[in-house]
């Protein structure tokens, strides 16, 4: 189970939404694909469940093509858009009955599945609630409980996180937990890096339409590093050597520094400069989030320093 982007490219008119994207989601792990608005991952996941070819590249689905070999490929992804379209006349369990009956499922079973999944999924009270009353929020966790009926191997989401409300998202945490116990791969998009922090094993960091990183969350959270800041009676030279035991000082003016990535607590840190005579007038934690390091990235990608 693996969906694999191989050098995909894509225009619009003369706007290049994507320039040779490639990057794999394996079995059992989950992907978070990470980018600002309009970054070109809607794109990326159009063209990965066969609604979008690309002009160059191509995406492999389990090893079949999804521009030579589209049905079977397709097959083996479920998919829930950013924004999902359904005949809004249906109500919501009978509409899950009728899609359900495109892979063979019988009225019967298909009744019994939706209520279940339905249910699971929250939506248990609106089962008899026509699909235009839906919210936003709502209709993404139909689109879910529908991207669940045949099962498949590999898993898509854009945005899934989107418009959920806090008990969708634990939900979305456990079910990408339950995929990863049943070998599967999942790919999700988000624009908000927090969002992914308590689901995703990698994440791959899209920005105007290139690949700019790939991390392990491992690896993120490693350079993610805490720091002190500290305002200061008097900053010298004999104060920076002081705090150099302690990490990595870094002076901001005369008397505020920054000490990255601390060894011991801010109370000793305090004890010691009081006891050379440093009045210290502020201090507080200064925690670099996760969306730090996604603008640092950018940052880099744009030729900054």
């Amino acid at each position: 189970m693996t969906i694999e982007v191989e050098h995909v490219s894509k225009s619009f008119g003369r706007v290049q939404a994507l320039r040779d994207v490639s990057f794999t989601v394996r079995n059992s792990s989950v992907v978070g694909y990470v980018g600002l608005n309009g970054a070109g991952k809607t794109t990326t996941i159009r063209i990965a469940v066969g609604v979008l070819p690309p002009d160059t590249g191509d995406v492999l689905i389990d090893g079949y093509s999804i521009v030579r070999e589209k049905k079977k490929a397709s097959e083996r992804i479920g998919w829930v858009p950013e924004l999902p379209i359904f005949e809004s006349d249906f109500k919501a369990l009978d509409y899950f009955v009728y899609l359900a009956g495109y892979y063979g499922y019988s009225h019967s079973e298909a009744r019994q599945m939706g209520i279940e999944l339905l249910s699971k999924l929250g939506l248990g009270e609106a089962l008899n609630r026509k699909l235009a009353t839906f919210s936003q929020g709502m209709k993404k966790r139909f689109a879910l409980a529908v991207s669940l009926i045949n099962d498949p191997p590999n898993f898509i989401f854009d945005e899934v996180l989107n418009g959920l409300d806090p008990q969708g998202i634990v939900f979305f945490r456990e079910l990408a937990l339950e995929f990863k116990k049943k070998c599967k791969a999942v790919l999700f998009s988000s624009h908000i890096l927090s969002e992914v922090e308590g689901i995703a094993d990698e994440v791959v960091f899209i920005h105007k339409g290139r690949i700019i990183g790939v991390y392990s969350m491992e690896a993120i959270k490693s350079m993610v590093k805490p720091a002190i800041e500290i305002t200061l009676s008097r900053l010298d030279n004999e104060v920076v050597k002081l705090l150099e035991k302690y990490g990595e000082p870094v002076v901001v003016d005369e008397k505020k520094i920054i000490l990255r990535n601390p060894s011991s607590d801010p109370s000793s840190v305090i004890a010691e400069l009081v006891g050379m005579g440093v009045n210290v007038m502020e201090f507080k934690r200064e925690e670099k989030s996760l969306e730090d390091f996604f603008f640092e990235l950018i940052k880099k990608a744009e030729g900054g320093v």
